[in-house]
């Protein structure tokens, strides 16, 4: 009985995990900022890299996210596939993705985004958030001649 509780919260586990990293697309892309903030620890890191920088705690989120990138996007669709889910304990996990973002930067030029997310996710009194993510840029680069508008 302890074997098939231990693969049910397993199961539970990464499908929490999954839930986060789908809400950091939903929440950055919809700039719905308290779900965004929801998914991190308030001790959290967020390092993106060049060209944005590290960011620490939910303060270091807020800026990252308030004062940086969205006045830098217009709009941006982030999808996030591969999530690969590797337990070090019951209560910690790595996980790592890929994600692929177009958008539009305030300036009007169309980007895309390809990167890797390194996920470090606690369970902390129940819960699972993100306690550390690491981005590693693969390329930043517009889309020359290109303007991404809805259809009509």
């Amino acid at each position: 009985m302890e074997a098939l509780l231990q693969r049910i919260d397993r199961l539970e586990s990464r499908f929490a995990m999954l839930d986060l990293v789908s809400d950091y697309c939903h929440g950055f892309d919809k700039r719905d900022f308290d779900r965004f903030l929801a998914i991190w620890w308030e001790d959290c890191v967020w390092d993106i890299g060049p060209p944005f920088g590290r960011f620490d705690g939910h303060a270091g989120i807020n800026e990252a996210v308030k004062d940086i990138l969205w006045p830098a996007w217009l709009q941006s669709t982030h999808c996030t596939t591969n999530l690969r889910v590797d337990f070090t304990d019951g209560d910690h996990a790595r996980g790592v993705s890929d994600v692929d973002c177009i958008g539009t930067t305030s300036d009007g030029q169309a980007q895309t985004v390809a990167a890797t997310y390194r996920d470090s996710f606690e369970r902390r009194d129940g819960i699972w958030k993100i306690a550390r993510r690491d981005v590693t840029m693969h390329h930043f680069s517009p889309l020359v001649g290109i303007k991404l508008e809805a259809p009509v």
